[in-house]
Order: structure tokens, then C-alpha cells, then sequence
């Protein structure tokens, strides 16, 4: 998990009123029940660390206090013995939460320790549990209000290392293979936890965003790598203002970054359709360089504005991603299947890829089979994710308590 200097965090921690995001630090001995349970803590509005073994309790608890410990059960006894000695040391005010039966001597014996300690204990969660569940064993501990939504300084992100990519998986309409994902720039602030980026303060140094693409292209190689490493080869967009084509020397340093590797099979570059029409001669001559060196441009949240795009000579675009707005509750509505079809016969038509976004529902799905999408994604297959998760995910139809959380 991301780690942070306390010195950062105590010239941060007046961001905002008050600490929004809880925290928390799972301890277990399994490496893979760790990632799931801070996965399924993360979902509820964590802030999550993972803790292996007790000898690196200690470190944890100065730098980045938890105000929940989630204590697995595959420690010995001994072990557990170590981990709430060494909460009464630290003087720790969270709370403890056991995973496991109830009614099982482990259990019980951790608790009633635990409470002559002064240590405060949660009722054990029995297993297995569902989301529901953990819920309801954390619900005093979640903000009773919803989280604010501050603006916060792109630059002091990037110096304070607080930016990930997460990647959301596009799905073929046809076969439900993955195929490729969207990586999207996330900001995992100290104090507020994860943030998007409609509350991002722009650097007025950096009119181009040139540091944040560096930083995008820079990630996404790495997660790349990564991910080739845990599931194999992987295609991947990543987002660009247009400005980004602009800049010659950046599209050069671009190029120069990409993986030489035979399993790259190539970069997209996502450009907002509103941008891509205002500068159309800029993007199609873009387009047309960066493609002999293996990256391609697609058109992002294509909409009404849909017919700006009809009768180019040349059409160097590989995808067309219809906005959101035009695939959500398309199954209804008669106006927004119209623009979608429209759409998807203009890619067609010059032999791209036509993609729905924001494909929620299974009334939405069959829509965009219906209507001849080629891709989609949504949060009816998954959410965004961190690289490590997104590893792990296999696709599939969320449940309909997943699609929203």
C-alpha cells in the first residue's frame, strides 16, 4: 500500500476541517487475505494499510496511526500476544476488530485480553461475511456526513507522490472478453483519501499539463510492465488534453518511453472530442506520426456534436467512445439509441471501434449488443481499480449491489 512521510502528513493535515477518510491497517499473515480484506475495507471509504507481522506493527502505528485494525486469524497465539502488547505500547485509541467465529476459543480469548488491555474491541466479524456485514461491524467508524469534496494542488500531488493510475477494463460486446483498459489519474490524499479529478487544482505554471502527462505516461509503462508480469500483455488508453499534441518534444519523449517489448501491441491516446473537433488539422496530423510508433488516437465522449466528424478525408482515429450520458438508460430512451447508432455507423464507416461507456445495467448491455457497439465498459462489469486489484479482477457482471458502491 501507498506509504507517506509524517512529516507531509502533519503539513497537510489542515487541508480541511477535519480528517474525512478513516483509516485503517489490516494484520494478517496471508498475503492474499490481507489484499482482500483491505480491498473490501477500501470499497467502504478506507483509507487501508497492510500489516504482515508484528514486528512491523510498531513503525505503523507512529506513521500513519490507524483509527481501525483489522486483526486476521492466521497468527498463533504468541503472536496475537505480540501485536496487543504492542498497541497498549503505542497507546492506541482505534479500534480492534477479529475476524473469525465468535463463539471459537481464539476469539473469545483475543477479546477478553484484548479488554484488559484497554484496548477498545469491536464485536468479532464471523466468517464468512459479506460486504453488508463489514459494514455494519465499521458503520461507527465511516463519516456520518458525506466526504467534501476540496479542491486539491496538482503540483504539491505530484511532489508528494500521492497520484495512481486506476484502470477500468473494456469488455468485447460480443465475446465479454477483457479487451484493454482505460487507465484514470486518482490522488490518494493523506487525509482525504482518494480524490478524483473534477477537484484538482491545476498548476498555472503548467498551462499544458505537461507535468501530469509525463507523470500518466511514466505510470502507466510501469503498470504495464506490472501487469504483463501478473496476467500478461494488456492494451492501454490513457487520457491527453490536446495541447499535449501540440508540444513536439513531448510527443517525441512519448514515443521514446513505450515499452520495447515484442508483447506491446500499443498505446491509445484518449483526446476529448470537443478538443479533438476544435483542432482537427492538429490531432489528424498527430495522429498520423504517432502511429509509426505503434500509438493511436481515439476520440473520447463523442456526442451530439457527433456530425463534426462526418466527411473527413482522412480519419485516423481507432476508436469512437460515445459520452456516458448517451449509453446510461439507452435501453429507454429512444433519442439517446438514436445518437448512439448514428455513432457507431460513423466508425463503422471508416472501419473504428465504437465504444459505450457508462454501460450500467443488463437492460443497457443488450442495448449496446443491440446497436452493434464493438467494446464497452461500465460499472455493470467493473469499477475503476488500483493496478494491484485490477491484477486480481477477473471480469464479470457486478452484482447489483457492486454496480453503484
Amino acid at each position: 500500500m501507498n506509504q507517506f512521510n509524517p512529516r507531509e502528513y502533519a503539513r497537510c493535515a489542515g487541508f480541511g476541517h477535519r480528517k474525512v477518510m478513516p483509516r485503517a491497517c489490516v494484520i494478517d499473515g496471508k498475503k492474499h487475505l490481507r489484499s482482500f480484506l483491505s480491498d473490501a475495507l477500501e470499497d467502504l471509504g478506507f483509507i487501508t494499510g497492510e500489516c504482515g507481522k508484528a514486528g512491523e506493527l510498531a513503525g505503523i502505528l507512529v506513521a500513519q496511526p490507524p483509527d481501525l485494525l483489522v486483526l486476521g486469524m492466521s497468527f498463533d497465539g504468541t503472536e496475537v500476544g505480540n501485536i496487543l502488547e504492542i498497541l497498549v505500547k503505542n497507546d492506541f485509541r482505534g479500534k480492534v476488530l477479529v475476524i473469525g467465529q465468535p463463539e471459537s476459543i481464539m476469539v473469545k480469548a483475543i477479546r477478553q485480553i484484548g479488554e484488559e488491555y484497554g484496548i477498545a474491541m469491536l464485536p468479532a466479524l464471523q466468517t464468512p461475511f459479506s460486504a453488508g456485514t463489514l459494514r455494519a461491524s465499521v458503520a461507527a467508524l465511516l463519516p456520518a456526513e458525506p466526504a467534501p469534496s476540496p479542491a486539491v494542488d496538482v503540483a504539491e500531488a505530484l511532489t508528494a507522490g500521492w497520484l495512481e493510475l486506476w484502470y477500468q477494463q473494456k469488455i468485447n460486446v460480443r465475446t465479454l472478453a477483457p479487451s484493454g483498459a482505460e487507465a484514470l489519474v486518482r490522488m490518494r490524499h493523506p487525509s482525504w483519501g482518494v480524490v478524483p479529478p473534477a477537484y484538482f487544482i491545476h498548476d498555472d505554471r503548467d498551462p499544458h499539463f505537461r507535468n501530469l502527462s509525463e507523470f500518466v505516461i511514466g505510470r502507466a509503462v510501469e503498470d504495464w510492465r506490472y501487469l504483463l508480469a501478473q496476467q500478461g500483455p494488456v492494451d492501454l488508453s490513457i487520457n491527453m488534453p490536446v495541447s499535449f499534441l501540440g508540444d513536439r518534444a513531448a510527443v517525441r519523449d512519448l514515443c521514446r518511453a513505450l515499452p520495447d517489448h515484442p508483447a506491446f501491441r500499443g498505446l491509445l491516446i484518449e483526446i476529448d472530442s470537443n478538443e479533438v473537433i476544435g483542432n482537427l488539422d492538429l490531432v489528424i496530423d498527430a495522429a498520423r506520426e504517432v502511429r509509426l510508433h505503434n500509438v493511436a488516437i481515439v476520440v473520447d465522449n463523442v456526442g451530439a456534436e457527433w456530425p463534426s466528424l462526418m466527411g473527413l478525408q482522412n480519419f485516423p482515429f481507432v476508436e469512437l467512445k460515445i459520452d456516458h450520458q448517451f449509453v446510461t438508460g439507452c435501453a429507454d430512451d429512444r433519442l439517446k439509441q438514436t445518437v448512439c447508432r448514428r455513432i457507431v455507423e460513423l466508425a463503422q464507416d471508416h472501419g473504428a471501434r465504437a465504444v459505450a461507456q457508462g454501460v450500467e445495467t443488463r437492460a443497457d448491455f443488450i442495448a449496446a449488443h443491440d446497436l452493434g457497439f464493438d467494446l464497452m465498459q461500465g460499472y455493470l462489469f467493473n469499477k475503476p481499480m488500483g493496478v494491484k486489484k485490477f491484477a486480481r479482477s477477473r471480469p464479470g457482471l457486478a452484482s447489483s449491489a457492486d454496480q453503484r458502491s
